[in-house]
C-alpha cells in the first residue's frame, strides 16, 4: 500500500496536515467505533495526510496503536504511529518495530514517552532501557536491514521537540536534543503543545542555525475549558496554556456555542500563522468525538490563511520571567542565540564540583591524554586479580556513591551530563539529553527536584563547554556490564565508548553549532 504521509511533508509545495488519535482503554465498543470514524471520515474528506495514533498516552494503559493502526490502514488512510520507549526493553522494541515493518507501518514518531502511570494493580515499572535519539538509531539499523531484504522502503521516522520552556538550560537541553535526534537519522519533526508565536519562530530560527532543513510540523489543539486547565496545571508534559490563556478560554466557554466557534478559530489562526512563519505544516490535536471539529478548522483555516500576518497577536502568551533564544527584534538568521551571554548563576559548591570532576575525567578517562595507553596497560592485571575487585570497590564505589549518588552501572555517562550521574538523578535515565517533560527547571515525575539536565546546562555554560550537548550522540547503557568497575570498562575498552560498539560507531561526531 502506497504511504502518502512522507510524499506529502517531503514535498515543499504541500502544506501538510496530520490528525492525531487517542485510543481509549476497551478493545472494541463505542470507543473504538468512534476513533475508526473520526479516521474513515479524515479519509474521505481528502485533506488529512495521516492519522497519528498515540502509545499509552501518561503512561496509562489504553488499546495498542499498533491494531488499531493496521485496522486504520487498511481503510487506505495512512498512519503514524507513535512509538516510546517507557514500556519495554530494546528487545521488545526492536520486535515491535519489525512487527509494525511487517504489517507495512513504517511511519514512526520516536518519542522518550510520559513516566509510567497506573496499570493492572498500580503503577507500572517505567523501563526507558534506551532514550528516543538510540530509538533512532535503531530504526535506522533496522531499515538497513529491511532494504537489505528486498523492501525499498524501510521506516520514515520522526521526532517530537517542546520549544515552550521556560528556563534557558531547559531550552537549550531541547534544542540540543533536537540536533542530535536529526543526527540518528530522524525524517521530520513535530512541535509540542503551545501558543506562543515568539516560541514557534525561534524554533525556525535555531534550525537554520543548527543546518537543519527537515519539515517541522505545528501542533494545534481545540481547547476547551476541561483541557486547558489540565495543561495548565501541568499534566501534559511539554504542552503550555498559560494562566492568561486559561482565564481566556474560560470565559469564551461561559456560552458553550459561542466557546466552541472561538476554538475553532483559535486552532483555524494557529494554522494560518505557523504557514506564513514557514511551517511544512500542522498536527491537529484534541479531536475525540467526530471529525466535524478538525474539518471546520481546515475550512476556516482555507478562507484565512493569506490573513496570518493579522493574528499573529493573538499569539503572544508567555511565560512569565521565560527564556527566549533571540531577542524580540531579531529578524530571522541575523542574530546568534543568546544562550550562554548571561549564564544562569550557579552555587560555588556547583563550580567546583564541575571543575573538580571535569579536571580528573580530563586527566584519568581522557583516551587522548598522554598517560592513556599507561592506564590500560596497569588495568589488565588489576582486571584479573582476585582481590583487584575490592581494592576498586574501595577507591572507585565509594567516593563515586558519595559524590554523584553512583548506582554502579558499569557504562559510566556523567561525561555526558556534566558530571551529573543519569542514572540516579534522571527519572527516565535519558544518556541523550532532557525529555520534553520538565517545567520551569524542575522533573516531571519529581516536580521537587531540578532537572538534571537544567543542572548540567547551568554548570556547563559558566564553563563554556555547552558544545557538549549537542555533538554527536551517546549510544544506550550496556546491562551486561551492571555492578562492574566503570573505570576497568572504561581503561579496556569494554563500555558504550569502546572502538567496537555499533551505534557508537553510527554517532555523528560533528556538532550543529549552538
Amino acid at each position: 500500500m502506497l504511504r502518502i504521509f512522507p510524499i506529502d511533508i517531503t514535498n515543499p509545495d504541500h502544506f501538510t496536515v496530520t490528525l492525531e488519535l487517542v485510543p481509549g482503554r476497551e478493545a472494541s465498543g463505542r470507543a473504538v467505533d468512534i476513533v475508526m470514524g473520526i479516521a474513515r471520515d479524515a479519509f474521505s474528506d481528502g485533506r488529512v495526510s495521516a492519522v497519528s495514533i498515540t502509545d499509552n498516552p501518561g503512561g496509562n494503559p489504553s488499546l495498542s496503536p499498533d491494531v488499531l493502526g493496521h485496522n486504520i490502514f487498511e481503510l487506505g488512510m495512512d498512519v503514524i504511529v507513535h512509538f516510546t520507549c517507557r514500556d519495554s526493553n530494546r528487545v521488545g522494541m526492536e520486535s515491535r518495530a519489525l512487527q509494525l515493518a511487517m504489517m507495512g507501518m513504517k511511519n514512526i514518531l520516536a518519542l522518550n514517552g510520559d513516566y509510567a502511570g497506573k496499570g493492572f494493580g498500580g503503577q507500572g515499572a517505567p523501563v526507558f532501557d534506551i532514550d528516543s535519539v538510540q530509538l533512532q538509531i535503531m530504526l535506522g539499523l533496522l531499515s538497513e536491514r529491511i532494504n537489505a531484504s528486498g523492501d525499498p522502503e524501510g521506516f520514515f521516522a520522526g521526532c517530537a521537540v517542546s520549544p515552550f520552556k521556560s528556563t534557558e538550560g531547559e531550552c537549550f537541553a531541547q534544542y540540543a536534543k533536537l540536533c542530535r535526534k536529526v543526527a540518528a537519522g530522524a525524517q521530520f519533526v513535530i512541535t509540542q503543545l503551545g501558543y506562543d508565536v515568539r516560541k514557534f519562530k525561534e524554533l525556525l530560527q535555531i534550525e537554520k542555525i543548527m543546518g537543519i532543513s527537515l519539515p517541522t510540523l505545528g501542533s494545534v489543539y481545540v481547547l476547551t475549558p476541561k483541557a486547558a486547565s489540565i495543561i495548565n496545571s501541568g499534566n501534559v508534559p511539554g504542552a503550555v496554556v498559560t494562566d492568561a490563556l486559561l482565564k481566556r478560554v474560560k470565559e469564551e466557554w461561559r456560552d458553550p456555542a459561542s466557546g466552541r466557534r472561538a476554538s475553532i478559530e483559535r486552532a483555524a489562526r494557529l494554522a494560518a500563522v505557523l504557514k506564513g512563519l514557514g511551517y511544512a505544516g500542522i498536527h491537529i490535536e484534541g479531536i475525540h468525538r467526530d471529525f466535524d471539529t478538525a474539518g471546520r478548522i481546515l475550512d476556516r483555516f482555507a478562507e484565512i490563511q493569506d490573513q496570518w500576518k493579522d493574528f499573529l497577536a493573538d499569539f503572544d502568551f508567555p511565560q512569565p520571567g521565560g527564556f527566549y533564544a533571540f531577542s524580540a527584534q531579531a529578524e530571522d538568521g541575523d542574530q546568534r542565540p543568546l544562550f550562554g551571554k548571561n549564564p544562569p548563576q550557579i552555587t560555588m559548591l556547583e563550580r567546583l564540583r564541575y571543575s573538580m570532576l571535569r579536571g580528573v575525567h580530563n586527566t584519568f578517562f581522557d583516551p587522548r591524554h598522554p598517560l592513556a595507553p599507561l592506564y590500560r596497560i596497569l588495568s589488565k592485571p588489576v582486571d584479573r586479580m582476585p582481590v583487584g575487585g575490592l581494592l576498586l570497590r574501595l577507591v572507585e564505589d565509594i567516593p563515586k556513591r558519595a559524590i554523584l549518588g553512583c548506582q554502579r552501572c558499569g557504562d559510566c555517562a556523567i561525561q555526558h551530563v556534566g558530571f551529573l550521574c543519569p542514572e540516579s538523578q534522571c527519572a527516565k535515565h535519558i544518556r541523550n539529553g532532557a525529555c520534553g517533560g520538565s517545567r520551569n527547571g524542575r522533573c516531571e515525575v519529581f516536580p521537587d527536584r531540578p532537572c538534571v539536565w537544567d543542572r548540567a546546562y547551568n554548570r556547563m555554560a559558566n564553563a563554556k563547554t555547552t558544545r557538549q550537548l549537542s555533538e554527536g550522540c551517546v549510544p544506550p547503557r550496556m546491562w551486561e556490564l551492571n555492578h562492574t568497575s566503570a573505570w576497568l570498562n572504561f581503561y579496556l575498552q569494554r563500555d558504550h565508548q569502546g572502538p567496537t560498539n555499533e551505534v557508537a560507531q553510527r554517532c555523528r561526531v560533528a556538532g550543529c553549532g549552538l
